[in-house]
Formats: C-alpha cells, structure tokens, sequence
C-alpha cells in the first residue's frame, strides 16, 4: 500500500491496523546526538491517548511507547528510529455485523474499490488509530525544533465559533476540549454531552500555531511551506478543509486589509499584521505560522443510516462500538504533530541549503 510516508529529510513512515496486536512507526532523517528517551515521546501521546474523558472515545488504550532502534545512551544515533505502541483494548466483534456493509462517511466502499479487500474491524488502517503515531513523530519533530514553541486549540465545535477577544492559551488544558475560552468549553460540555447521549457526533475547527520560527524556511513553487502544511493537515482523518492566516476571509478583505505591512522596529523588519498567517510565497516571514483545519463529524452513529453492502444489497447501516461523538478534540495534538514534522523538515531542508552554500562559498 503506497502513501504510508511523510516528508523529505525528516519521513516517517507508519505501519499497524486498528485492532492488531501493534501499530508503529520508522523516523528516519533525525540528526545524530539529539538526546531522545521514551518520556519525550510519552508525554504527548499521553494526551491524545483516548479515554481520558467522556467525550472521547473509551477505549482504553495506554499507547506506551518503545523505542526499538535510532537511540543510544539517550541520544539519536542517526540511524532510523523505530516506535512501537501495542493495541491492549480491541473489541473486534463491535464490528462483525458490518464487515459486508459499507458504512455511510467512512472509508469502507473506497478502500474496497481499491484493494479488493479490507480490514472491517474499527476501520482498519484507515481509522483515527494511526494517529498515535503522528503524535509520537511529531514528538521527535519537536526534540529537532530548538526554539520554536507549537500550541494547539479547538476554536468552533459545530456552529459554536469562540470569540477571539476572549482567547487564552493558558486555558487550553484546564478542559476537556483544548478550547482557550472557559465560558465556551462549558457551553461545549452540555451540548455535546446531549449529542453524544443521542449516539450522534459534531465537527470542529482546529487552530494551530507555530512560533519561534525565523524567517526563511520553504521552498518556492512546488514545495511551498504552507504547500506542505495544507497536504499534512488534509492527511489526518476527518478533515475535510484547510486555510492558513486569514484562509476563506481573505476572499472578504480588501487588498489594503489584506496586505501585511511592514516597518523596521529595533532595526529588524516587522509586520504590523498577519493575514498571510506568517508565509509569503512559499517561505516563513518570521511571524507565527497559523494553521486552521475543519474536522467532520464522527461518521459511526447510532442513527440508521441508508447504504450497500458488498454484495450490491441496499441495507441500513447502525454503528456500534467506540467512537468520539466529537473527533476533533483529539485532532487538536494530531495537528500540533503534523505542524511540528513539517517545521523539521524544512528547517533540515533549510539547513542543508545553508551548509551547502557555505561549502561554496569556501571553495
């Protein structure tokens, strides 16, 4: 199955299904000497980890972590780094009534079309499961990224968009939902535990932030930064939008509200805005890199739904086992992941550029 990878110079590679015995992942690309012990991987998967609240999904999965190869004595050693995390909670038979019928939203006719076959138990491949190990990537993508600082926060569940006056990030983990405004997780927590009593699900928006990036890391053309960043986040399961800095609204503004003037302040170029969410043509300008993706609602419902089986049988499909009625509060660290893996290999892209210029420039 080709697409398993991501990246140029910092790739990883996933592998694993939704209820085998394990899931894991290859890292290649990481320098040599960057101190890495399985505590730094831990901690962020620790809060993608489902089951941590009502609203999520509670399977009961510990995703701890092995470092199997690319580490020695706490340090990288240059070589592929292998993770393994072992799935201890699958309920396979939740999905024995479905394993000939495609479910509505999901991705069962598709992958059917295309293989021929494949894995109906909790989605296989194509399930939120695979995510874990984004997570963990983008654990190491961090360790690379001295300086930069990446945060994440749902901002919108369903039509509920917060205001952005009252955005604070120190509010982001006091709640369940990873939302920055107090008032507007409580409004989320009664709506969405009614939803989920339903066996119903909502979406979300995302927004994540990258800052301490300097000015300088992309390439033009083909392999824009922000190129890249609408590919990774469009990778993550249930997203179906991506828009960076102003996005959407900038088709609303003017060109003299949307142009991002620029001044010098302590002599070095400043920015009095950033609608262009800190990229200009492809390349990083030094402002924060602000990223924004829609996530769809969960697909597996209680409600019956109208569809097919394998067989070319009209059915109603009825979704059983464990799922989130709101899948976007836990893509909030699945995008910090793919926003940090992409930021490493750029600044490794952008690295390379450099010594190779000096070497030049030597000769």
């Amino acid at each position: 199955m080709a697409g398993n990878s991501f990246g140029t110079l910092f790739r990883f590679t996933t592998f694993g299904e939704s209820h085998g015995p394990a899931i894991g992942c290859v890292v290649d690309g990481v320098p040599p000497r960057v101190p890495l012990a399985v505590p730094d991987i831990q901690h962020w998967l620790d809060r993608r980890r489902p089951g941590q609240s009502k609203f999520t999904t509670q399977r009961q999965e510990p995703d701890s972590v092995e470092i199997l190869s690319g580490v020695f004595e706490g340090q990288t050693t240059g070589a592929p780094i292998g993770l393994l995390i072992r799935n201890v909670d699958q309920r396979s038979k939740d999905y024995g009534a479905i394993k000939d019928q495609y479910r509505p939203g999901h991705a069962d006719y598709a992958y059917d079309a295309k293989y021929g076959i494949r894995d109906y138990r909790g989605g296989g491949r194509a399930s939120a499961r695979e995510t874990a190990l984004r997570v963990a990537a983008g654990a190491i993508a961090r360790k690379v990224l001295r300086g930069v600082t990446i945060r994440g926060a749902m901002i919108q569940m369903g039509a509920d968009r917060i205001e952005r006056a009252a955005w604070r990030w120190d509010v982001v983990e006091q709640n369940p939902f990873w939302c920055p405004d107090q008032a507007a997780a409580l409004r989320w927590e009664e709506q969405l535990g009614a939803i989920r009593k339903a066996g119903s699900s909502i979406g979300a928006v995302i927004e994540v932030v990258a800052e301490g990036v300097p000015a300088g890391w992309g390439e033009p053309v083909y392999d824009k930064l922000d190129a890249d960043l609408a590919k990774a986040m469009m990778s993550i399961n249930a997203v179906k939008g991506v828009e960076i800095g102003a996005g959407f609204e900038a088709a609303t503004l003017s060109g003299e509200a949307n142009a991002d003037e620029m001044r010098m302040v302590g002599g070095q170029p400043a920015f009095l805005s950033n609608q262009a969410g800190g990229i200009l043509g492809g390349i990083s300008t030094g402002q924060p890199i602000v990223v924004r993706f829609a996530v769809k609602p969960t697909s597996s419902i209680l409600t019956p739904r109208r569809s097919i089986d394998r067989f070319g049988q009209e059915v109603e499909v009825t979704t059983k086992g464990r799922h989130d009625p709101c899948v976007g509060i836990r893509a909030v660290p699945v995008g910090e992941a793919m926003l940090a893996v992409v930021l490493a290999d750029h600044y490794l892209r952008q690295a390379a550029l450099q010594a190779g210029a000096g070497a030049a420039l030597s000769e």
